[in-house]
């Protein structure tokens, strides 16, 4: 077979040799790095190693997706929310397939791709993709090579990395990019312009002054475990998550060690640290009406409202929404509709609707076999990632229904992080408008792949 050319990569078929993990491997397989252990950052980034960017046959996505449709075990149990591993394969018909368009160098976006479905694939032999954030044109993937890799129209475009610390979230906030990481550190970058090494290292959270000012004092300190105190303004565990509060100008940082943490971004300030939950901190989102979210792998899910206690301003639990035996992995608000979704161990979606005062419970979703490792939202439309390799398409509808619109196959390892931003250069035709998402997985790729938020529901295409 003779590989052809794209981008300055590689045209290659997608592999299937990876082996499946249990869950609590997936979600706890990074390397033990020992505590407070810092090293000297190198911000000049560059690697011997080849990268691609390789557009799919959709004559495989075609096979690989019946073929997870058809292998699936079809469910007895009744639901009102359509579950699309009940239904016979609707591809054939499906809007999502599309026949593939070569690319010219010169295209600053995707308007030669295919119009649904996946576009194409982003591969970097760097280890498996743990974290991804998308900010316009430009598509951040973090590694356990600890790298931070830059895209740009399905190039590699630049990047940065760091000498301690397994990228295990990534936020963007204009021209700040802060990083979590295993080691219990957030970083901070600074984008410097549109050139190649464009990325400089501008801080830590905490600030080495902040840390060392509160060492010095006893009373600072908190015992994490037996023997073993530290203060409090600093993650003595991973780095799970991190959600940005852009209106009141905080940063929230969740960790493996209980607790989220409060940032003031102006000045890089520690503002709190919440001893939330009884196991490790998986999500936290910031959401409307005030509230912010955190799931546990303690399984529940909580609502904290910042308000006025006394003279100080402190986070307060509202209420536990969620309270079970599987551990919650992530969640995603949208923030139009008022709804939160909660993606769990046990394969489940549930979600809450805003309603007066306070959250009402909605539902569940359905449409995996493995667990959920991670959600976005993108407009009326939530993608579910999972441990079955698979990406279910929901779309919101009034009264709270939920219409599975498509299944996206074509990752050969679990999918662990997603991101969705507006398809700017393609405007939808009779369905509305278009998504780009972003989706890495432990098969060391990322997937790009379009979608439209009002497109005809698999339910839909089988009547057809």
């Amino acid at each position: 077979m003779v590989n052809k050319k794209f981008n300055g990569g590689a045209l290659s078929p997608e592999k299937n040799n990876i082996r499946r993990r249990k869950f609590g491997a997936i979600l706890y397989s990074d390397p033990p790095i020992s505590d407070f252990q810092e090293q000297e950052d190198n911000n000049d980034f560059s690697s011997p190693r080849n990268s691609t960017a390789s557009i799919p046959s959709s004559r495989l996505y075609n096979a690989a997706a019946a073929e997870a449709m058809s292998s699936t075990p079809s469910s007895s149990t009744s639901s009102p929310y359509m579950s699309p591993w009940n239904q016979p394969s609707p591809f054939t018909k499906s809007p999502w397939i599309e026949t593939v368009h070569p690319i010219d160098e010169d295209d600053n976006q995707y308007t030669k791709l295919p119009k649904y479905g996946l576009i194409g694939s982003l591969v970097r032999e760097e280890g498996h993709i743990y974290s991804l954030a998308a900010s316009g044109d430009l598509l951040y993937t973090g590694s356990d090579s600890k790298n931070i890799r830059i895209w740009k129209n399905l190039k590699d475009f630049s990047g940065f990395k760091t000498n301690s610390g397994l990228v295990k979230a990534i936020v963007v906030l204009g021209d700040k990019i802060f990083t979590g990481h295993q080691d219990g550190k957030i970083r901070v970058w600074r984008f410097l312009g549109n050139k190649r090494r464009a990325y400089k290292r501008v801080g830590n959270l905490p600030t080495t002054r902040d840390y060392f000012k509160k060492s010095m004092n006893p009373k600072n300190y908190v015992e994490v475990r037996r023997n073993r105190n530290v203060p409090w303004i600093k993650h003595f565990d991973a780095v799970s998550c991190m959600s940005v509060d852009v209106d009141q100008g905080l940063l929230y940082s969740g960790s493996w060690d209980k607790t989220f943490k409060v940032w003031r971004i102006s000045d890089s300030k520690c503002l709190e640290s919440i001893t939330a939950h009884d196991d490790a901190v998986n999500s936290v989102v910031v959401a409307f009406d005030g509230l912010v979210f955190t799931g546990s792998a303690d399984g529940t899910v909580k609502a904290w409202r910042r308000e006025l206690v006394g003279k100080n301003t402190k986070h307060v639990l509202v209420e536990t929404l969620l309270k079970q035996e599987y551990a919650i992995t992530s969640l995603a608000v949208n923030p139009t509709a008022a709804v939160l979704y909660a993606g769990s161990s046990d394969g489940l979606v549930n979600f809450w609707e805003m309603e007066k005062h306070f959250m009402s419970y909605g539902g569940v979703l359905r449409g995996h076999k493995l667990a959920v490792l991670c959600l976005a939202v993108g407009g009326n439309v939530v993608l579910s990632g999972s441990a079955d390799k698979s990406i279910c398409v929901w779309r919101w509808e009034e009264g709270g229904v939920h219409i599975c619109v498509s299944v996206l196959t074509g990752h050969s390892g679990p999918v662990k992080c997603l991101a969705v931003e507006k398809d700017h250069e393609e405007e939808a035709e009779n369905w509305g408008q278009n998504r780009i998402v972003y989706s890495g997985s432990l098969d060391k790729s990322v997937k790009v792949w379009r979608i439209s938020e009002h497109s005809p529901s698999l339910k839909e295409l089988q009547e057809q």
